[in-house]
């Protein structure tokens, strides 16, 4: 619960110095500015290397993880599209149609899709629940939770900048990178202490930086071929020969690396006060972006909506595994609700197409109270599994 609340913290806390470091260093923030993005995208791959060493399958038994793929994109899918069109019923009603609006809402609200496999894993285990059902069938379904957002951010940018050559090149990188994970899985043993899966970190965004610029240089401004570094990192992570490193140093640097990623997301977010409207929308393009800012007071109902939406649409596990009780499914759902990095890391990418404006305000303060929420989701978890396996505290 700790590790919660200090995720929560730190992302408001970056919040904050998000709109007082550009008043207080004014021009000097430009400077320091692409330094944060670059250390941000490091921890996203730190943190992604992590979440791809927990891929454990039975690749014999491959036909067996068909639904629960499906499944899992369905649970990431529902709270995506619902929160989308949400998005969509808040703009004026001639925006309602408008292209352009609906592609930046189906980026600024696939933050809601993936569970937090990290903090889920770790908050069940600790509640006594590691040899039970759910444990394990919301081990296989966070996981592929995750990949499905991390595959769909293709399409999406192909949305968001159009089909050009540099996609197809793209495309062809996925493909052969999801090829060796699922060929190589586990099969390399490498170090993977902190210091080793930080080197590796760096070298992933060092690679994806260097292939943008180079081809940036070459084939002109709009020539640039860029990769995110979600996949990357997570096929690392798939072929490392998993040794779970158990040690406190391990545990507090890893969770170190994982604050200071929450603080920099945080530190990323466009300024949304005591600025001139104007400057804003120069500052973040699009049509969202153009959008007034509404009052506190119905910023946060909308955070309310938005969140209850987001967890609604994880309810979708409870309509399948008929062969368990409710009670389980029930859990298995509730299991599902965790927020943390990957959604934040989706942010981080809506950020980087420079969109704004009160959706991505309303994005990241439902990640915030889902995540103050977790302790509560998995309280919850764990009282339901006391009645179906008797749990004990």
């Amino acid at each position: 619960m700790k590790k919660v609340l200090l995720f929560s913290f730190f992302l408001v806390l970056g919040l904050v110095f998000s709109q007082c470091l550009p008043v207080w260093l004014e021009s000097s923030f430009d400077v320091i500015e692409k330094g944060i993005k670059t250390l941000m995208f490091v921890c996203l791959a730190f943190i992604m290397i992590n979440v791809g060493r927990e891929f454990e399958l039975d690749k014999s038994c491959w036909k067996s993880y068909t639904a629960d793929y499906f499944i899992a994109m369905a649970t990431a899918a529902v709270p995506w599209l619902l929160i989308a069109f949400y998005y969509m019923c808040l703009l004026p009603s001639h925006l309602f149609w408008n292209w352009e609006a609906c592609k930046e809402n189906l980026l600024l609200s696939r933050f809601a899709a993936p569970t937090s496999a990290g903090i889920l894993f770790t908050m069940l285990a600790a509640a006594g629940l590691r040899k039970e059902w759910i444990y394990k069938k919301t081990q296989v379904l966070a996981i592929f939770d995750d990949l499905d957002t991390i595959l769909l951010m293709i399409p999406l940018q192909i949305l968001m900048i159009g089909f050009k050559w540099q996609l197809l090149v793209v495309i062809v990188v996925v493909c052969v990178l999801l090829a060796i994970g699922w060929k190589k899985l586990g099969a390399f043993r490498i170090p993977q202490g902190w210091k080793a899966v930080l080197l590796y970190a760096v070298c992933i965004v060092a690679a994806t930086e260097s292939i943008y610029l180079l081809s940036k240089m070459l084939m002109g401004a709009d020539g640039g071929i860029h990769i995110e570094v979600l996949l990357p990192a997570f096929v690392l992570g798939m072929v490392i020969k998993t040794v779970h490193q158990h040690g406190r140093q391990e545990e507090r640097m890893t969770g170190i690396i994982s604050y200071l990623f929450m603080f920099l997301v945080g530190l990323s977010t466009p300024q949304f006060m005591g600025i001139d409207h104007a400057a804003r929308a120069v500052e973040a393009s699009g049509v969202i972006a153009s959008q007034p800012m509404p009052s506190w007071g119905v910023l946060f109902g909308h955070v309310l909506v938005v969140t209850f939406l987001s967890n609604l649409g994880k309810m979708f596990p409870l309509f399948f595994y008929r062969d368990r009780q409710i009670q389980e499914r029930l859990a298995l759902s509730i299991g599902m609700f965790t927020r943390g990095e990957v959604g934040a890391g989706i942010i981080v990418i809506a950020l980087g197409y420079n969109l704004g404006g009160p959706f991505l305000i309303i994005s990241v303060f439902s990640l915030v109270l889902n995540l103050l929420l977790t302790g509560v989701f998995v309280y919850w978890v764990k009282l339901l599994a006391q009645k179906v396996y008797g749990v004990k505290e």
